[in-house]
């Protein structure tokens, strides 16, 4: 992939509250992807349980339509929370720099209970993906200070 041309992105809400009208955090991300230049392929809001995002990751993993998923909920400690989980059993590479940096950067904006995200990232197969907290403020400062300054380069490796 050429890093200067535009990322196609599949979002993903993992939400048991949350509609399509009530998706202020997948609103978010699909916002700032589009202000930067990027497109959403796809987008989904599927229940905290694991399966079904299983199963759906893995059909991402295979769509040559794609070259990123972003997700969003699901990455604290909460009994329902299975995202971390989840993804990272299917990555073939994992980020741990990712996680760390988001972690160092919300401590500086909420405090020490940024440390109960699980914010993570990392390949599978030829995807990048990255796991972002449920609420918008973190969605905010994830995407901003952690995914974009890094999302075409990242696409650019994980797709040679």
């Amino acid at each position: 992939m050429d890093p200067a041309q535009a990322v196609r992105v599949a979002v993903i809400t993992l939400s048991d509250t949350r509609g399509k009208t009530e998706d202020r955090s997948g609103d978010r991300i699909v916002s700032l992807l589009e202000e930067a230049g990027h497109s959403v392929a796809k987008r989904k809001i599927l229940k905290d349980d694991s399966k079904p995002l299983a199963k759906l990751l893995g059909e991402l993993a295979e769509d040559g339509s794609l070259d990123a998923i972003i997700t969003t909920g699901g990455t604290g400690i909460a009994p329902r929370d299975m995202a971390v989980d989840v993804i990272e059993s299917l990555l073939d590479v994992t980020l741990p720099g990712f996680g760390e940096h988001f972690r160092a950067i919300s401590i500086a904006e909420i405090g020490p209970k940024a440390m109960l995200s699980r914010a993570t990232a990392g390949r599978m197969k030829s995807k990048v993906v990255f796991a972002l907290p449920g609420s918008t403020g973190a969605v905010t400062t994830g995407m901003n200070q952690c995914v974009l300054p890094i999302l075409r380069h990242a696409v650019s490796l994980a797709s040679r």
